[in-house]
This record gives structure tokens, C-alpha cells and sequence, in this order.
């Protein structure tokens, strides 16, 4: 049998009610291999694909004694690992079953009683399925990567930045990261584990708000089975690399101090284990909160705070480089386009200038999403600029979000011609005055003014 290569050799769940069927292509497929496990019923096939999390299931139709049949099974199989490659099989199937299986998401149906060179054929077929899978989640983490590891900006406070990630990123110091939502604390942290000798290493994203109190322990330190099985925890998965608590504030309480022994010790135990588990992982935090006042308020261990606070780290909103704005717009154009496949398009003066001028309460995860909007929304050909029309509403000043941003049509409208002329030039030249650094004659040059007049009009506005 020609077996396609994987970098690692798929675990096959088996479902049926008959325990020598189960047995027979146990046997069958260990010999190959295979790492095999075994369900006869609902109930233990949903609890063996929670704990074992397998790549392929071969599922059986009619599940006598069970609640859901095979298709209730199937649907609840992908609902908790929807990338699990399932081949269903039956001794009653029709045309109208298989139909029904693969509209559920079966990759295919095979009949009872077994061609073995048929499921042989199939886990070849499922492998390359599977392997197709992983590429394509691998590249999709390229595109991501791209998008959180690299600092974009040439402002003097990211430079500044810049500089703290080379210095802390070579060290074995804890370090943790403020700043506020979508200023770009995981690319901050992502870039001091590049900067590190643990960038070969796995860089594992812990979100702390999503942390389960009823499996905390087995989440963070893993579980040793009575049958001899082990499944990692998150620990475990990050050794010789970085581990990111990601809104370490939102962290229950009662969890802290596990995290606190763990960070003291290096060690620990798996649930049902006896074993004592060393592992070397440097760990990352970021936060929004203020935990100074979280601890204060006794909502945040001190002991925790100050083993994570070894190195802090701020990250500005985008407000405070707002020079930067054009770049980060640039990049995220550059970005869709090669997402996409698309060629990569240009923004318009106006609509750079209202950019330029939005406070950005979302920061640059919101510009983002900005420029995302506007490549859906803008209906110009792709060799023109976007205009103002295709802004979102809250940047363009017709949203519920518009607070410091460019200015609205309608509230334009609702001026007399000079105070609207007024408003609109304001916006307009503190978004070139902005965009050129400050540069009164690059700025001049751009808008088509004399540099004296424009010196005059950025007084009589009370911009400079």
C-alpha cells in the first residue's frame, strides 16, 4: 500500500456498536501504523474526539443503544474539530444515506461488509485530505504572521520601540505589555519572541478571558489517562519557546495562583499524573487594564503581577503617531491585495486626509478593519483611487463613532458656507500638515499653495 507521507501519522477514531468490527480494523490499522482508538457508542465517540482530537473517524451509520446515530454523531464530531476528516460506513446504506452523509460533511461513505484494499485506498485519499488541510492552515498562518509580526510605523515613538524589542528580545526576562485594545500588543510580543534564541521555538497564544474554570488544570498542565494516554497541556505545548497570556487580567482569580507556582517552579504535574514535568518557557503578557489598580482592588495577585512585570512594555494608540497612519493604510492595502490575489490599489488625497485626521478609538486592529471595508465597499474600477465615498461610516463623520474624526457630510450641511468652508480646510490641512511630519513645504507643495500663504492659513485656522 502506497501511504502518503505526513509529518505526522494520522490518529483514526473508530465508531461502530460491534466490538469485533472494531477490533478487526484496530488490528488492521495498527499494523500499519496507525494510532488507533475505539468508540461503541455516541456518547464515548464525542468524548474521544474532545479528549484525542483525532484526524480521521470512521464513523458507523446505525449505532444501536446510542441516542444520536451516526449522522447526530457527525455533526457533533465537526462542531468540535471541524477540520476531522470523517468516512462513514454502514451494512444498510443507501443512496439517499450516503447523500445525506456527505451534505453533513462526510469526506465519503463506504459499504459493510469491508474491501480492505477499498479503506487502504480511502485513509490514502484522507491523508492527502488531510495534508491539502495543513497546508492551506499553514499558509493562511503565514498571511496572519505577516500581518502580527511586523511593526509598522516610522514614528519616533515606534522607532523607540523598536529599539526596547531589541534590547528585551535577546534576554530571558519576563516582560509585560500594555497598551490599549488593537494597538498591536501581540505583534509586540511576537516580535520580541523573533528577536529571541527561542524563535525557532513555538510561540503558543494563551486567551486568558476564554480559560474554562471547570478545566483549568488540565488546559494549562495537561492529563495522563487511566489507560495509559496522554494529552499536553498548554505548558507543554510551548516548551523551548514563548507562551503569551493574552489579557492576563481577565484570568480568574483562582487561576493566578496556579500560574504563579507554575511561573516559581517551572514544573508540574498532569492531571491523573505523578510525574513531575519540567518544561523551558519564557512567558509574555499583555494587558489593557490597569493592573496596578487591579491589585489594589485585590482583584489581581501582587505575587503574579510583579513575576510578570519583570520588563514592561507600552504600546501607543494609534492616535499618539498618527504619522504613521499612511503606512499602516499603505500596508494594509499591500496586505489584502496578496491575501486576495487582487492588485493592490491607492488611496485618494481626500480620503487619506480623512484617515488621517480620525481619532481611531479602535486603533490599528480598526484601521485595519477600515481598509478592509472600503476594498469591499468601493465599486471604481481597480486602477482608480478610493474615494470618500467608500469610507466607513464612523470615519467618514456619518457614524455613531465619528467623535474626532474627519467631518461629516451632514454636519456640513448644517453650516453656513463659511464655517463649513472653514471646518472642511482645517480638517483637510491638519491631514497634510500631519502627513508631511510637520514639513510646512512639502506640505505646501502637495495642496498647491504658495509656502507663505500656507504658513498664513495654518495661523489664521490655529493649526501651527
Amino acid at each position: 500500500m502506497n501511504l502518503s507521507s505526513l509529518s505526522a501519522k494520522p490518529r483514526i477514531l473508530i465508531v461502530d456498536d460491534e466490538r469485533d468490527i472494531r477490533l478487526s480494523l484496530s488490528g488492521l490499522l495498527e499494523d500499519e501504523g496507525y494510532e488507533v482508538f475505539e468508540a461503541g457508542n455516541d456518547d464515548d465517540a464525542i468524548r474521544k474526539v474532545e479528549q484525542d482530537k483525532p484526524d480521521i473517524v470512521l464513523q458507523d451509520i446505525w449505532l444501536e443503544g446510542s441516542k444520536r446515530d451516526g449522522i447526530g454523531v457527525l455533526e457533533a464530531t465537526l462542531h468540535i474539530k471541524p477540520d476531522t476528516t470523517v468516512i462513514m460506513m454502514s451494512g444498510h446504506g443507501t443512496i439517499e444515506t450516503a447523500v445525506k452523509a456527505i451534505q453533513t460533511g462526510a469526506y465519503d461513505f463506504i459499504e459493510k461488509p469491508f474491501n480492505i484494499d477499498r479503506i487502504y485506498h480511502l485513509l490514502d485519499r484522507a491523508q492527502e485530505n488531510l495534508k491539502l488541510k495543513r497546508e492551506n492552515a499553514a499558509l493562511k498562518a503565514r498571511l496572519q504572521a505577516a500581518d502580527v509580526t511586523e511593526l509598522q510605523g516610522e514614528s519616533p515613538i515606534i522607532q523607540a520601540l523598536r529599539n526596547t524589542i531589541s534590547k528585551v528580545g535577546p534576554s530571558a526576562s519576563r516582560v509585560l505589555i500594555t497598551g490599549p485594545a488593537g494597538s498591536g500588543k501581540e505583534v509586540v510580543a511576537r516580535a520580541i519572541h523573533a528577536k529571541s534564541s527561542r524563535a525557532d521555538g513555538p510561540f503558543v497564544v494563551l486567551n486568558c478571558a476564554n480559560l474554562s474554570p471547570e478545566r483549568i488544570e488540565q488546559e494549562l498542565f495537561g492529563e495522563d489517562f487511566p489507560d495509559g494516554r496522554s494529552k499536553p497541556g498548554i505548558f507543554e505545548s510551548a516548551d523551548g519557546g514563548t507562551l503569551l497570556l493574552d489579557e492576563v487580567a481577565d484570568m480568574p482569580i483562582n487561576t493566578q495562583g496556579k500560574i504563579v507556582r507554575m511561573l516559581q517552579d517551572l514544573s508540574f504535574t498532569r492531571v491523573g499524573g505523578t510525574q513531575r514535568i519540567e518544561v523551558d518557557v519564557r512567558v509574555l503578557a499583555t494587558t489593557q487594564s490597569d493592573l496596578e489598580g487591579l491589585v489594589r482592588n485585590g482583584e489581581f495577585r501582587e505575587d503574579l503581577y510583579y513575576r510578570l512585570r519583570v520588563f514592561p512594555v507600552n504600546v501607543p494608540g494609534l492616535a499618539e503617531r498618527s504619522e504613521d497612519i499612511e503606512m499602516l493604510a499603505d500596508y494594509f492595502l499591500a496586505y489584502f491585495a496578496q491575501a486576495n490575489g487582487q492588485a493592490k490599489r491607492i488611496l485618494g488625497a481626500p480620503t487619506l486626509a480623512a484617515l488621517t485626521t480620525y481619532a481611531w478609538p479602535g486603533n490599528v486592529r480598526q484601521l485595519r478593519n477600515a481598509i478592509e471595508w472600503m476594498l469591499i465597499m468601493d465599486s471604481g474600477d481597480a486602477s482608480e483611487a478610493i474615494g470618500l465615498e467608500s469610507l466607513p461610516p464612523e470615519v467618514s463623520g456619518e457614524g455613531p463613532s465619528a467623535g474626532g474624526g474627519a467631518v461629516g457630510v451632514s454636519s456640513l450641511i448644517a453650516l453656513p458656507m463659511r464655517e463649513a468652508r472653514e471646518s472642511f480646510e482645517r480638517a483637510y490641512l491638519e491631514a497634510q500638515v500631519k502627513r508631511f511630519n510637520g514639513n510646512v513645504t512639502k506640505t505646501a507643495q502637495f495642496v498647491g499653495m504658495e509656502r507663505s500663504a500656507l504658513h498664513r492659513k495654518l495661523k489664521s485656522l490655529d493649526i501651527v
